[in-house]
């Protein structure tokens, strides 16, 4: 139900209380001259505007009276939904308890949005999550909540004094475009100031404790988050790689013939929240065929000549959902080096990144005949590649790591040469989680092609 646009009065609030009898009380009210049953104004009258598309953000100190503030718009509005209240199903994976009845892409990016952006996350339960991912998890599944009751009202207190700050800004960023996008209206209460440029709330209501306000009516700006205003990309090195590569949800690959890596920093000289890395290409591609009209078919020198495949794209976990995924590629697509630049992403079938960095979408690519034939070979031999005991099954029995490995051969043979020695290298334990990635791998193929007229202007200045 959503929740009507007009103005919200809050009244004073007068904390009671008569506790007398305690000698303790009695001694601290004799030594410092107070008195503990004294009426004392922790709001107010206030009078702040609330309703759909809307944020009012109450900032100030610790018992300044934010909470109470919150309580109040709670008790005038019983289908609020306050976060801090908020129960959250355990036994259940993420991905299944976040807008369960959108599309998948909707439940990803909301998760995305809440700096919970990275897939083995989703896979897991609650109960087994921080304080602080357990905060964002419940912020992601109230935000879907509402966006599916068509804008609720949504109360969140302390927001963001359990986050890292660069993360803070980052979900406040968010929160404003999913408030604006979806009709919600939201009231949150925090002591942290730096995070209200990012949030751009309709109205902040600064409170000083002491029984004074200060209302504060703004307009919201489409803006891009304030750390990325200093964003730095320069190139980087493979060695660069190796803090992001645990953050990658194909954390077997490699990165094949590497070309050029490129990494954002939070500012020059800072540290790393994004690399992107351009490999050579595999030898061939039904969907790159087709979408070049076989110009490369066959002709591996003018393959490595006028093609790079972007091999990794990643962000960190914290900065997702904010748009630098497509700002990264956008701006070195053209430093590539190459007129073709192509990209095989399982994550490209519910997240436009590729696409808004202006590269094409071609198609998915099919499960090819042979791996499809070892699928069913495993299943008559009970061996399913997604179960549980799949590492085991290739450790102990020889017909079914034979099976494996064949197929890590010849994924190795066609994107990075080498295939027996590496095949012989991997232990059985890596053969299953690697063949396990290729077994879910029916990534989208995108295309990008340099536009020769502006890369003449780029030549020319």
């Amino acid at each position: 139900m959503a929740v009507a646009a007009g103005q919200f009065r809050i009244a004073r609030s007068y904390p009671g209380g008569d506790l007398r009898g305690s000698r303790r009380t009695v001694a601290v009210a004799r030594l410092f001259g107070v008195d503990s049953g004294r009426e004392r104004c922790v709001l107010p009258d206030l009078a702040v505007r609330i309703g759909p598309g809307r944020i009012v953000a109450f900032v100030g100190p610790s018992g300044s009276g934010k909470t109470t503030a919150l309580n109040i718009i709670e008790q005038r509005h019983p289908a609020a939904r306050n976060l801090q209240r908020m129960s959250f199903p355990g036994g259940k994976a993420l991905v299944d308890l976040v807008a369960p009845r959108a599309d998948l892409a909707v439940a990803l990016e909301l998760l995305s949005r809440c700096a919970l952006g990275e897939a083995p996350l989703w896979l897991r339960s609650f109960e087994t999550l921080s304080a602080g991912e357990q905060f964002r998890a419940r912020l992601a599944r109230a935000l879907g909540a509402e966006a599916e009751r068509g804008g609720g009202l949504l109360l969140i207190d302390e927001f963001s004094s359990g986050l890292h700050r660069r993360a803070a800004k980052a979900i406040a960023h968010n929160l404003r475009k999913t408030v604006t996008r979806c009709g919600i209206s939201l009231a949150i209460a925090t002591t942290h100031e730096d995070v209200l440029g990012d949030l751009q709330a309709d109205t902040v209501v600064r409170l000083d404790g002491g029984g004074d306000a200060q209302i504060i009516e703004r307009v919201p700006r489409k803006q891009p988050p304030s750390f990325a205003r200093r964003l730095h990309i320069e190139p980087g090195s493979r060695r660069d790689y190796n803090e992001f590569a645990r953050m990658h949800y194909r954390t077997t690959e490699e990165l094949g013939f590497v070309s050029k890596v490129f990494v954002m920093r939070e500012r020059p000289g800072g540290p790393c929240v994004g690399i992107v890395v351009y490999s050579h290409p595999p030898a061939e591609l039904t969907l790159r065929n087709q979408a070049t009209d076989g110009r490369f078919k066959g002709n591996l020198k003018l393959l490595n000549q006028e093609m790079r495949i972007l091999r990794r794209l990643v962000i960190h976990p914290d900065l997702r959902g904010c748009g630098l995924g497509h700002r990264l590629v956008r701006r070195t697509l053209p430093l590539a080096g190459t007129p073709y630049v192509e990209c095989l992403a399982a994550m490209g079938a519910v997240n436009p990144v590729f696409e808004r960095a202006g590269m094409t979408r071609v198609g998915v690519c099919k499960v090819s005949k042979a791996r499809q034939r070892v699928l069913e070979e495993l299943r008559e031999l009970d061996a399913d590649p997604l179960a549980p005991d799949f590492e085991r099954q290739v450790c102990r029995r020889p017909r079914v790591r034979t099976l494996v490995a064949s197929q890590v051969y010849h994924w190795y043979q066609a994107t990075t040469g080498g295939g027996e020695k590496r095949v012989e290298r991997q232990t059985p334990q890596l053969l299953a989680r690697i063949f396990r990635g290729l077994v879910g791998m029916q990534p989208v193929y995108f295309l990008w092609q340099r536009n020769e007229r502006i890369a003449a202007n780029e030549n020319a200045t």
